[in-house]
């Protein structure tokens, strides 16, 4: 939640993230920070590349949380969550669950006592479409899984 925070105030998003909006934003912002912009050897060209960077992550990040955009791959989300969990990992507030079809998701706001229900659920992904998918912000984290 802190990394979304973070970048909602970067691109100064008040609520719901609108990507017409957010691209106008990025494309001033990177201008603006643009490392070209600065002369070799002056303290703020190298201020510029990790302000670009931090542009470019929040830009993504942002994009692929979007309503928009989830509700353009709502179809291949809910391919995936019916495939069934084959992975997950707690860290922090992320839960990121790897589903049988390859594909990873990340879910944000998963506090430590319902990754303990989950855990301890009898039926995980029965637990999982209960409490976790339709309550929990989530994005695509992950493309597919690479086989050996």
């Amino acid at each position: 939640m802190k990394r979304i925070n973070e970048y909602k105030k970067l691109f100064e998003v008040e609520k719901e993230i609108d990507l017409k909006a957010l691209k106008t934003k990025y494309r001033n912002l990177v201008k603006e920070w643009h490392p070209d912009k600065f002369q070799e050897g002056d303290e703020k060209k190298e201020e510029a590349e990790v302000q670009s960077r931090r542009i470019i992550d929040g830009y993504h990040f942002l994009v692929s949380i979007a309503p928009e955009t989830k509700e353009a791959n709502k179809e291949e989300y809910d391919q995936s969550i019916l495939s069934g969990i084959l992975d997950f990992q707690h860290n922090g507030l992320v839960l990121e669950i790897t589903f049988v079809d390859g594909a990873t998701y990340e879910y944000f706001g998963v506090t430590k006592p319902i990754f303990q229900k989950m855990i301890n659920a009898n039926k995980l992904n029965r637990f999982a479409k209960r409490s976790i998918f339709p309550n929990y912000l989530y994005r695509k984290s992950k493309r597919e899984l690479q086989e050996a």
